[in-house]
């Protein structure tokens, strides 16, 4: 089974599965037709984050594809002149915040660990796609619409996403992309060196430095660049055990904070619609989220107790903050052990981030013939990313997912900008497995800061409420960043407005574009879930 964000990268991902593929295999396959079909949310110019099953060995494997800074960047790179934060979109557009991808160089090391097929075989669907042409999305289309502005400051973004009127292209357009397709036939007979060295390199280097406001990026911040694989976060959760990505990421960290916290209270009991259940949810990612702005960041670089933010009697002590009669208004950052902490031995930054949050994303779930599972967030950060593209594929701007100020009062920021360090991320590529250690679920969101929130309800849905990841991805969605609560408008969420108010919450009822993507494992077969309010599918055989 195959669950993404576009039915035409899933479709090329059971191509490889049913061709005797591994769940790496069609991962591959499903994020280069991505980088076609959906080039606002991920593709070989961005990051991933990708959580690997091996059911032969019972082993979890996460790997970092995460973006780095240029050698060059120093923890001024989003500062004016007069040391003031540049306005957001001032620092996305453009070089300035383009970080070295790291999705092919990931997708490379997890293949020649888990890949069956030939590593150019992978790359077919997407080639042929880009050479033929595919149909112009609703989503890809809305995207367009909304970014003519950012879009158009580049004239090779410009004329490939514009009608020769200037006009965004309608949905139901044949687009086709040769150039994708020539970069992808070097990339499927060259490796990822094809990307990260050679032509392609010069040309998205010189695309960073040239830029009105350009960036840093060398051609050695390319061919410098790895991927890495490291531990995965995990925890328990009633009698499940789930583990997720860890730090660059904040995402498998927090998600087991918001976990472990609600399990001291009788969540299965409640309504899952109702206002008690809720204020207890929102509450606990306050929590959650303070912790994630004091202590996450790239552990090459920071100190990050990570042990102690999931230890579960640190969880339980913050479980106490919650009133079940009153709204927590001001969440301030718990004081955690730093026994067992990862990262270097300096002392510890102890300024809290200010807000800021990413924003795009992609994810797929995948679950081979074998039993081997694939959870895989993606990325190029912003909407179309930096708005920058080059050889067919957009650059991301995770440089700006970076705290804009390094210091605040004097005191270090953990999520400062340095030279080579991955920015903090929110993705939360997770797996559910019962006692026994039998893998339950493979799910994620796309979402950016958000998707911490959409993974957690996803999860007490299913683990709590026994939903199905089709329901648990259709569910109304709520969610805080440690403010405002935000309820989905027009779902029973929005109901729980006055409720939530007279708790002492601040409310809006506003859209909300979640992706959540799921495959449930059980003695009866795979069960999948793809998200309603985008374009994905689940599809199995």
């Amino acid at each position: 089974m195959v669950a993404a964000s576009n039915p035409l990268a899933v479709a090329a991902g059971l191509d490889m599965l049913r061709a005797g593929g591994s769940a790496v295999d069609a991962a591959i396959a499903v994020q280069m037709v991505l980088c076609l079909v959906e080039p606002q949310s991920s593709g070989i110019g961005g990051g991933a984050f990708l959580l690997h099953f091996d059911v032969a060995t019972g082993k979890t494997t996460s790997w970092d594809g995460r973006e780095t800074a240029p050698a060059a960047a120093k923890p001024d790179l989003f500062l004016d002149r007069d040391g003031k934060p540049l306005a957001f979109m001032e620092a996305v557009l453009g070089g300035r915040s383009v970080g070295v991808p790291g999705t092919v160089r990931m997708l490379e090391a997890a293949w020649k660990q888990q890949g069956k097929l030939p590593w150019a075989d992978l790359f077919a669907p997407a080639i042929r796609l880009a050479t033929d042409g595919f149909p112009v999305s609703q989503a890809l289309a809305k995207a367009i619409a909304a970014n003519l502005g950012g879009l158009g400051r580049q004239e090779t973004a410009r004329r490939y996403f514009t009608a020769d009127d200037g006009t965004a292209l309608p949905a139901g357009t044949l687009l086709r992309n040769p150039v994708l397709a020539e970069t992808l036939r070097a990339i499927s007979s060259g490796g990822a060196d094809a990307l990260y060295r050679g032509p392609i390199a010069a040309d998205i280097a010189a695309a960073v430095r040239t830029d009105a406001n350009p960036g840093l990026m060398t051609t050695d911040d390319l061919a410098a660049y790895q991927a890495k694989e490291r531990p995965p976060v995990c925890g328990t959760y009633r009698e499940h055990r789930i583990c997720s990505m860890g730090p660059p990421s904040s995402g498998g960290i927090a998600v087991l904070q918001i976990l472990g916290m609600l399990s001291h209270e009788p969540l299965p009991t409640m309504d899952p619609e109702g206002l008690e259940a809720a204020h207890l949810i929102l509450d606990a990612m306050r929590l959650a989220y303070a912790d994630r702005d004091r202590y996450a960041a790239d552990t090459d670089y920071v100190r990050v107790p990570v042990p102690g933010l999931l230890d579960p009697a640190y969880l339980a002590e913050r479980a106490k903050l919650i009133d079940p009669a009153l709204a927590i208004t001001d969440p301030a950052p718990g004081d955690p052990s730093w026994i067992g902490a990862i990262g270097p031995a300096e002392p510890e930054p102890n300024a809290a981030q200010p807000g800021s949050e990413e924003h795009g994303t992609s994810h797929m779930a995948i679950v081979d013939g074998a039993g081997n599972a694939i959870s895989m967030t993606t990325t190029v950060e912003s909407v179309f990313g930096s708005r920058l593209m080059v050889r067919g594929f957009m650059l991301n701007n995770e440089l700006t997912d970076f705290s804009f100020l390094p210091e605040v009062d004097g005191r270090k920021v953990a999520n400062r900008v340095e030279a080579g360090k991955r920015p903090r991320s929110s993705m939360a590529p997770s797996f559910v497995f019962d006692p026994n250690g039998t893998l339950q679920a493979a799910v994620g969101s796309q979402g950016g800061g958000r998707i911490i929130g959409f993974v957690s309800l996803a999860l007490l849905r299913m683990l709590d409420w026994h939903a199905t990841p089709q329901e648990a991805a259709a569910a109304p969605r709520m969610q805080t960043l440690g403010g405002p609560v935000e309820l989905e408008a027009g779902t029973k969420a929005a109901d729980l407005a006055d409720g939530l108010r007279a708790l002492g919450h601040r409310v809006v009822v506003v859209p909300i574009d979640s992706g959540f993507q799921g495959i449930a494992i059980s003695n009866d077969g795979l069960t999948g879930g793809a998200d309603p309010r985008r374009e994905g599918v689940a599809v199995g055989d």
